[in-house]
């Protein structure tokens, strides 16, 4: 194995979590290296195309902002996303969307302007412990195995690998180990919105919005759940049996082109290789149908293209550490305030059925949001690790509130700023002064 130089901090997984963890870290001084098994960054926003992003607000109020609104400002200014925009099927209270291609290259260069050293194409393996400190990682790359040390390390690879591999106790899914679908984003150009808008105006019924009927135009359908009678025929017609209740799409940052998250594959073990590949040809098999449902049956989509497809499918939920405090379904109903609080969020509990159609919501009161701890970061049995993304300690429920993308961008800044503070002050990763690290997060506008 060749010997690599060390750095201060080591972020496995290039996801928005780990992008952010990286980026921090790096801005408060820390030498920083990023090891990603794709050849871009992303995660889900990008491997996946998970979007839009849901959400940045409470009610009117923004809650989320640092790094993960200047990655939206960024990319307004290269006309790749329009900023945050009313959600039109009242899910949540705003909706951002964005190009995930040039999302790719935004993080390349983020990365350059901070000074992170990146790796690409580099495949966790195992995670180097010493005791119970976690040292570093070995990974896969073209050129053979390669070890890295750090000395804090953060795992942002969604499914917990370097904890898991560490030692660090995990959980998975519900009570029974079941865990929500799998779905595979794709997006449709060519698409007349406007042919679409007279429809939903014509048959209000049709759509889940509180838009006047009158106000349901090509530039105020910025998401649409609904068209019900026309995916009922469908079913009964044989067209389509994707277990989904009703049909659910995002405008991009294009006029023309919109982002379906409809396809659905169910009792699928992420973690288990066999289970994933099924989901990967379930979903695309899915993802063709679903297609050619909407070119035969929904106004203005008749010389539609599928304009791409996510390179994986979308995963919503695998391992979560058992960490120094486990978020739970009360915490976020209830809109819990904690002393050392790193995240806010108000998106609710959404628990796709993890056995058919179906969605369940449980939503804050108007206006309301929960806080996230830092010690929901840090595992229950480890030194010097820390953990980004939805990976954190959690319950079932909770997890369906807390991996949205905007609140993994916030809980990565807050691992990486963490980290970089406790590798300055020569303190434990885990025993960093949350006070410190909090009023540091509000100069850097990540808590407003």
């Amino acid at each position: 194995m060749a010997c690599m130089p060390d750095c201060d901090v080591l972020v496995v997984g290039g996801g928005n979590a780990g992008c952010a963890a990286a980026i921090a870290a790096a801005r408060h001084g820390a030498r920083t290296r990023l090891v990603e098994r794709y050849g871009f960054l992303g995660g889900t926003a990008t491997a996946a195309m998970v979007g839009p992003w849901m959400t940045f607000h409470s009610a009117k109020e923004r809650i989320v902002g640092g790094i993960a609104e200047e990655m939206v400002e960024r990319l307004m200014r290269k006309g790749a996303s329009p900023g945050h925009l009313h959600d039109s099927s009242d899910y949540v209270p705003t909706i951002t969307p964005f190009d995930p291609e040039v999302h790719k290259a935004l993080l390349l260069e983020m990365m350059r302007e901070a000074g992170v050293a990146l790796l690409l194409h580099g495949y966790f393996l195992t995670a180097e412990v010493d005791g119970s400190t976690v040292t570093g990682a070995t990974f896969a790359t073209v050129g053979g195995m390669r070890g890295y040390t750090g000395t804090i390390v953060i795992d942002a690879t969604a499914d917990a690998l370097v904890a898991a591999s560490a030692g660090v106790p995990t959980q998975q899914g519900d009570e029974r180990g079941r865990v929500q679908p799998a779905t595979l984003i794709f997006r449709l150009s060519h698409v007349d919105l406007g042919e679409l808008a007279e429809y939903v105006r014509a048959n209000p019924d049709e759509m889940r919005s509180s838009l006047p009927p009158s106000e349901r135009t090509a530039q105020r359908l910025t998401a649409v759940a609904g068209l019900y009678s026309l995916w009922e025929r469908a079913r009964a017609d044989g067209i389509v049996d994707v277990p989904r209740e009703f049909v659910s799409f995002f405008i991009s940052p294009y006029p023309d082109e919109v982002t379906v998250n409809m396809t659905r594959v169910v009792d699928v073990d992420p973690l288990d290789p066999d289970d994933l590949t099924r989901a990967e040809v379930e979903s695309r098999l899915q993802a063709m149908q679903l297609f050619e449902f909407f070119r035969a049956r929904v106004p203005g989509f008749r010389n539609a293209r599928i304009a791409g497809s996510g390179t994986q499918v979308g995963i919503r939920e695998s391992r979560r550490i058992v960490g120094r405090y486990t978020l739970t379904r009360d915490d976020v109903l209830g809109a819990r305030k904690f002393d050392d609080a790193v995240a806010r969020s108000a998106y609710p509990i959404d628990v796709h059925n993890p056995r058919g159609s179906g969605t369940t919501t449980e939503r804050l009161a108007p206006g309301e949001s929960y806080e996230i701890p830092y010690r929901t970061l840090v595992p229950v049995n480890r030194e010097q690790l820390l953990v980004a993304g939805r990976c954190i300690s959690t319950t079932h429920e909770a997890l369906a509130s807390t991996r949205l993308t905007p609140t993994v961008m916030t809980l990565g800044q807050a691992a990486g700023t963490a980290a970089a503070l406790a590798n300055a002050r020569g303190v434990r990763a885990g025993d960093v002064d949350t006070r410190e690290l909090r009023t540091q997060l509000v100069a850097d506008g990540v808590l407003l």
